[in-house]
């Protein structure tokens, strides 16, 4: 039987468009609440156990760290939530101005558009043929989605939701910030800034082997690094706190 052009481009795109693939449709907004919550809740939790150790190295008074505690929560996961919908509103902006100008492309100079189509499948590795039969199929499937995808890495078909990025972000940091604010408030006095401490180290590595297992990244690097950060926070905090305690307060 003689396979034709046709056959053998056919079944080589197939594999791109099975939901088992990692770009399968809907990873751009799975992606996008992964990155919101994990950041949301690394934030909640150095954020807030940066406050209340700091507070607490400054006053023993359980009420004025419960009070900063609280007010820091409420306060970071409002600015997470208002920062997460104007990052995502202005990435769906400059997305959707970007395939405007392709659709006005493709109405202004079509034959030039899938030369240049055409051009990118041949740059990627096809004979000139070959990238040619793979340009005109597209184009004659979808050109703006053929060219969104070829040119600017974008699926025309899914966007990122503002609201999904804010919502997850404000909940993970909420959820991340309780547990340093619970471990100072309910820990007894005399110990109250060592068990948030290692509550912090450990809500850290849970998160940060969560994110790298979900995101395919090295999990003893992200853990090292959260830890890391998280330790420096609270020793600056309790630093200043404790300096401010002793002159201030």
């Amino acid at each position: 039987m003689v396979t034709t052009d046709h056959d053998e481009v056919g079944p080589a795109l197939e594999p791109q468009l099975t939901p088992d693939e990692p770009h399968a449709n809907g990873l751009q907004a799975r992606l996008n609440w992964l990155r919101a919550g994990v950041l949301g809740a690394n934030d909640g939790i150095i954020s807030t156990a940066g406050v209340v150790v700091g507070v607490a190295a400054a006053t023993p008074h359980a009420t004025a760290i419960l009070v900063a505690g609280v007010a820091s929560v409420v306060a970071g996961a409002v600015s997470m939530a208002l920062g997460e919908y104007v990052s995502v509103s202005s990435q769906r902006d400059t997305e959707r101005a970007l395939i405007a100008q392709e659709r006005r492309e493709l109405e202004e100079d079509p034959e030039g558009e899938l030369v240049e189509l055409a051009d990118i499948y041949r740059r990627m590795g096809l004979s000139r043929a070959t990238a040619q039969r793979v340009a005109v199929e597209l184009t004659e499937h979808d050109a703006v989605a053929a060219h969104v995808t070829a040119e600017l890495g974008l699926n025309p078909d899914e966007r990122t939701n503002p609201w999904h990025a804010a919502i997850a972000s404000a909940v993970a940091f909420t959820v991340g910030a309780l547990l340093p604010l619970l471990a100072v408030v309910l820990a007894p006095p005399a110990v109250r800034i060592p068990v948030t401490f290692a509550a912090v180290v450990v809500a850290l590595a849970a998160t940060g082997g969560i994110s790298a297992r979900f995101g395919r990244a090295h999990r003893l690097r992200a853990v090292v690094r959260l830890i890391i950060g998280g330790a420096l926070a609270m020793g600056i905090t309790f630093g200043i706190g404790a300096l401010l305690g002793a002159t201030v307060v």
